[in-house]
């Protein structure tokens, strides 16, 4: 099946200090490419897979959930920790999510993690009506593309196939319960203004980890995707230097 544009995983080989990144429910690896890029420029080791389902055509996503995508970011993780000395994880919207929970479910393995917009909760009314609407309509209207910036769009689908959803709103209930465990540095971004995730998920999970070392940043001229908006030269400005704080002293000095 050929892939959308934008839609390739990206790998880079650098230092011994790893990030892995995780896109976004319907969207690929595309909206955090220059996200990625901008890490590997400053020598590290990055991976940015294609989570499975997404890249094609959103009638393969019905068919896959949120174990298949878990799965993916977590056999990552395990590659990068068997590479890498130190690993970091980072997100967008949902990927967010699985971030968040790679972070609750591995411990020690992860150094810390930054997320933008992660979502962590799905609108009550929908998901209310998703157990039996999903039998009935096969998809929904697309949220792709929330971007203030003018002439940038994002690679990923135009409908949101139900089940898929489904699968999102189960792991996000996980993913809530789970936040508790989550004790690593965290660097939290969010967008002024949001207009695909509910106003109060990065409250939600500012206040429900465990870090006590917590950065919160707004992000005041982007939309949902802000790693292709605005505001993404600060994203990755704010994520090179978290990293740099935090990895071991040998990594920083491999640092171009």
């Amino acid at each position: 099946m050929r892939l959308l544009p934008g839609a390739e995983p990206y790998a880079h080989h650098g230092s011994s200090t790893g990030v892995l990144l995780c896109h976004g429910f319907t969207g690929t690896p595309h909206s955090l490419r220059p996200w990625a890029e901008h890490l590997a420029a400053r020598g590290l080791t990055v991976s940015l897979p294609l989570l499975p389902g997404h890249g094609t055509r959103w009638q393969d996503m019905r068919h896959t959930g949120w174990e298949d995508w878990y799965a993916t970011v977590e056999r990552e993780l395990r590659e990068l920790g068997r590479r890498c000395e130190t690993v970091f994880v980072c997100g967008l919207s949902m990927g967010g999510a699985l971030a968040l929970r790679l972070a609750a479910r591995h411990g020690a393995a992860v150094t810390g993690v930054a997320v933008v917009n992660p979502g962590v909760t799905f609108p009550s009314r929908a998901g209310f009506l998703l157990p039996v609407l999903r039998h009935l309509v096969p998809s929904a209207k697309g949220i792709i593309s929330d971007i203030a910036k003018e002439g940038v769009t994002e690679s990923g689908y135009g409908r949101v196939p139900l089940h898929a959803a489904h699968s999102l709103r189960a792991l996000q209930r996980l993913v809530r319960a789970e936040l508790p465990r989550v004790t690593q540095p965290l660097l939290l971004m969010r967008s002024a203004e949001d207009h695909v995730i509910a106003p109060g998920d990065a409250a939600l999970v500012r206040d429900r980890v465990s870090s006590t070392d917590l950065t919160e940043l707004l992000l005041p001229s982007s939309f949902h995707v802000a790693t292709l908006d605005h505001d993404a030269e600060r994203i990755f400005q704010e994520t090179d230097a978290f990293i740099t704080r935090l990895a071991p002293a040998r990594d920083k000095e491999d640092s171009p």
